[in-house]
């Protein structure tokens, strides 16, 4: 589990096909150890080794994380939003991600509103039930207030902080990103979809 504030950006040092699946080594400013969990761009992945002559570890994303995410896009040099997993005793500063990513959005429109940006994401009808008005949503991990909702997009406004220590600024338009909803909505969703006409 994680709370959607990304901690560092870590660099992609190498990408190695592996039949279906990829692995790749990437390097970031903290210590980590094998079996550990981290987010990349939101998606949660297990270290499988560690290389710390290169304050570097080793992760494998399977076809199904490759299929659902920009994963299958990464390169040699990315930069990549990192978050370690969240701690008993921690605060809950953004709101409860899983790092199970649901699809990935496409960029519509970037623009900048003083030291702020607005970013525009489309949104297709079958997840317009899972996005409400300053609901909650992580994109690319990065846990953040929905402003303005559309019938076929939202929006979301990118503070100085979060432009400074994330990878959303790099995305241009036309890009995807990985995008996981409220997992509250999704439940909600589903009660309401499947359960509730059994009463």
């Amino acid at each position: 589990m994680f709370t959607g504030i990304v901690e560092t950006l870590g660099t992609i040092l190498a990408v190695e096909p592996q039949g279906q699946a990829k692995r790749f080594i990437i390097q970031a400013p903290f210590e980590v150890y094998q079996g550990q969990s981290i987010a990349h761009d939101g998606v949660c992945l297990t270290v499988t080794k560690v290389f710390p002559e290169q304050n570097a570890y080793e992760v494998t994303a399977v076809k199904e994380t490759l299929q659902r995410t920009t994963l299958k896009y990464w390169e040699k040099g990315y930069r990549v939003n990192l978050e370690r997993s969240l701690q008993p005793n921690s605060r809950l500063d953004g709101h409860l991600v899983q790092g199970h990513v649901d699809t990935t959005l496409v960029l519509l429109k970037k623009e900048r509103q003083g030291e702020q940006w607005q970013l525009t994401f489309s949104l297709p009808s079958q997840y317009a039930p899972l996005v409400i008005e300053k609901g909650s949503i992580a994109i690319n991990g990065v846990s953040l207030t929905i402003a303005t909702l559309e019938e076929k997009s939202f929006s979301v406004v990118i503070v100085p902080y979060t432009a400074k220590h994330t990878n959303l600024l790099f995305l241009e338009v036309g890009s995807e990103a990985n995008v996981e909803f409220d997992v509250i909505a999704k439940y909600l969703w589903r009660f309401k979809k499947f359960l509730l006409p059994l009463s």
